[in-house]
Parts: C-alpha cells; structure tokens; sequence
C-alpha cells in the first residue's frame, strides 16, 4: 500500500455554484508535504500545505482534512469514462495505490511516511462543482450509483508525507461500517442508517443526519 501522489489545489474559476472559487483542481506536487490539523470549518482551512477549500459551508475543516481516492478507482472510471484521468482530477489530496479506500472502516488509522497518522472520517458526497469539473451530465448520478466515493481523513499526527511513502492500516475498529456502506446509507440506501450509528468516528453532523432521517421514516 503507497501514496502514488499528493495533490495541491490550484484555485480556479467556479461557475458551477455560489462559491465563485473551487479548489478542486488538484496537481500532484514534488517533494514533502506538510500535514497539520485544520482550523474549524467555516474557514477554509483543510490538512495540505498550500491547499484550501473554498467553498467553506460544505468544505474543509478537521474532520475533511484531507481527502483520498485510490488509483484502481480511477482506473475503473477511465474505462468507464473512455478518457483519461490523471492522479489529482476528482479533487483528491492523496492519490493511493494498492489499499481499498472504500473497504475502508470509519475510525481505520492509516500511517503515513514517518510520522503522519489520519483517520478515516466520512465519504466524499459528489455536488455541482463535481459535475461541472468532470463536464458531464449526469455525474452526480453516475458517481452516488456506482457508490466508489473515497474518504475523507482526519489528522491526528501532523507531519511530512510524500510520493512515494508506504501506507499502514495500524488501527481497524471493531465495528462493519465501511466507507462504501456510509456512502450507500446516505445516499440511495436509506436502510442502511441504523448501522452508522455503531461508528464513533463519523463526524457529528453525518450522524445527526442519520439520526434525523431516520426519524422522519
């Protein structure tokens, strides 16, 4: 399991929502990243040196530090897709290779290099801005179908990461939630709620948002 790249945004015109600005354009970078706990959200600040988000309402903060996706994925995607995806388009921090990113259990540690450790925290849930960058109608649709979405990680040991860098699970809690079930449970498969409530990890507002759903059914 290895980090295959780390990718910085490179802010660009957003016309695809109310946010004027997107971050989602991200490159992969040379050399040692720093990784550090992000102010709260609603700031703009995410885990990458020379990363932010802009759109601060749905984007960013500890709990969406940073942001990973595996190449296998993008690999399906391309054929999907019939074009070409470089490490970086789907507006993922960390690009990884060899590790099920989806299988994933919300509250699994993975180690970094030396000293970085992150903690999966919650899916990425496509929006407008997603759609726009990939210009294709029904992205959104296409994307919560097939229900590969990638994590996001919080930081809990800040430090330097680089290309290259070996990846460890060194934590897996005890509970069945993986990141492809919380997906589907938020998104298409409304039945799956119950279940999210035995991961602590999950931020606050996804279990808020399921408790209040299932409230409602």
């Amino acid at each position: 399991m290895q980090l295959l790249s780390v990718n910085v945004g490179k802010p660009r015109h957003n016309p695809w929502r109310t946010a004027t600005t997107t971050g989602i354009d991200k490159r992969p970078v040379d050399g040692p990243v720093l990784v550090t706990v992000p102010e709260a959200k609603g700031t703009g600040s995410v885990g990458l040196a020379g990363d932010r988000a802009f759109d601060v309402k749905h984007h960013g903060g500890p709990d969406q530090a940073v942001y990973a996706y595996a190449r296998e994925d993008l690999d399906v995607w391309e054929a999907e897709l019939d074009t070409s995806l470089r490490n970086g388009v789907f507006g993922e921090n960390l690009t990884t290779i060899g590790m099920d990113v989806n299988g994933a259990l919300i509250g699994e540690r993975w180690r970094i290099g030396e000293s970085v450790l992150l903690e999966v925290s919650a899916p990425r849930i496509p929006c407008s801005t997603f759609q726009g960058w990939l210009d294709r109608k029904g992205w959104i649709k296409q994307f919560t179908d097939a229900a590969r979405p990638g994590t996001y990680l919080r930081v809990i040991e800040e430090g330097e990461i680089r290309a290259g860098d070996r990846i460890e699970i060194v934590h897996r809690p005890s509970h069945q939630v993986t990141v492809a079930l919380t997906f589907r449970a938020l998104t298409n498969e409304p039945g799956l709620l119950p279940a999210l409530l035995d991961a602590d990890a999950l931020p606050d507002e996804a279990k808020e948002k399921a408790r209040k759903r299932l409230r409602t059914s």
